[in-house]
């Protein structure tokens, strides 16, 4: 009987012994397993409406290329704002990419995306301590980092660089603009604001003062339409008013011809050296 019992006991202990080593395969990254872990700048990706993290990819993979860094996370955002991340920033690594993707890619109102920017964001800070960031935006994701601003620019790490491409700060073409319709001032101020961008003038008080290095990237497909076939110009263009009086510095640069596209940008190779430049910068 006693020799059973210990058997037994020996058993026990083993199954112990080894579902202890199965918790431990299934340990979690967090911030307290990585030195120096706030040292950490990521560059932050938001693709556009009805789009996903795919539509990141190339310029993702362009700054990986280029010897800008190592690493690429994926941010997945659920409706609610729950971020579940794929994959871990590296120690030594500093510069990593998040391609961040919205699960309800289709949702219209760009305060919620801005929302949905701020959940990652924090996700991120929770995770490695992070103290800076960059932030790159296609089509609507312009919008989320632009509502991002607006409800938490002063409260969250600091955003370092934007990049803006194919913007439509001030409406989309068959959605209250027209081709050649919408005019600027000399000031960039639009002569007819659309109801989004009226929503976002408050960013010429309280978008961080010289804090920020904005690059605006816009397309013309050179048909006569002033625009990429989505956005016009002058919308994209819009952007200055909005910031550059605060922004650490402000750039634009036009792209030209038929890869100059809406949903082409994101994927042209002088896209990609624009991004490249002013990053590694």
């Amino acid at each position: 009987m006693k020799k059973r019992l210990l058997t037994f006991m020996g058993i026990g202990l083993l199954v112990l012994g080894l579902s202890a080593c199965g918790t431990g395969n299934k340990h979690t990254t967090t911030a307290s397993d990585l030195p120096n872990s706030g040292k950490y700048e990521p560059t932050l990706f938001f693709h556009g409406w009805g789009s996903s993290y795919r539509a990141e990819k190339q310029m993702a993979q362009s700054l990986v290329n280029a010897g800008l860094t190592k690493t690429i996370v994926r941010a997945t955002v659920s409706k609610h704002g729950k971020v579940a991340l794929s994959g871990q920033f590296r120690k030594g690594d500093y510069h990593p990419i998040v391609e961040v993707g919205f699960e309800d890619n289709r949702n219209s109102n760009p305060r919620q995306w801005g929302r949905w920017a701020e959940a990652t964001v924090i996700k991120l800070q929770q995770t490695y301590q992070m103290k800076k960031l960059n932030m790159v935006g296609h089509s609507m994701g312009n919008m989320a980092i632009m509502y991002y601003l607006l409800d938490n620019s002063h409260k969250l790490p600091k955003l370092q660089k934007q990049v803006d491409i194919a913007g439509h700060f001030n409406g989309i073409l068959g959605m209250g603009d027209e081709p050649n319709q919408m005019t600027l001032q000399p000031n960039g101020k639009p002569k007819k604001m659309q109801a989004d961008y009226k929503a976002l003038l408050p960013l010429r008080q309280t978008y961080p003062k010289h804090q920020i290095a904005v690059l605006n990237i816009y397309g013309d497909k050179n048909d006569g339409s002033h625009s990429d076939g989505s956005v016009s110009n002058a919308s994209s263009k819009s952007l200055r008013y909005l910031i550059a009086g605060r922004a650490k510095s402000y750039q634009e640069r036009k792209i030209v011809g038929p890869n100059a596209q809406h949903s082409k940008l994101h994927d042209n190779a002088h896209v990609d050296k624009l991004l490249i430049d002013f990053l590694k910068n």
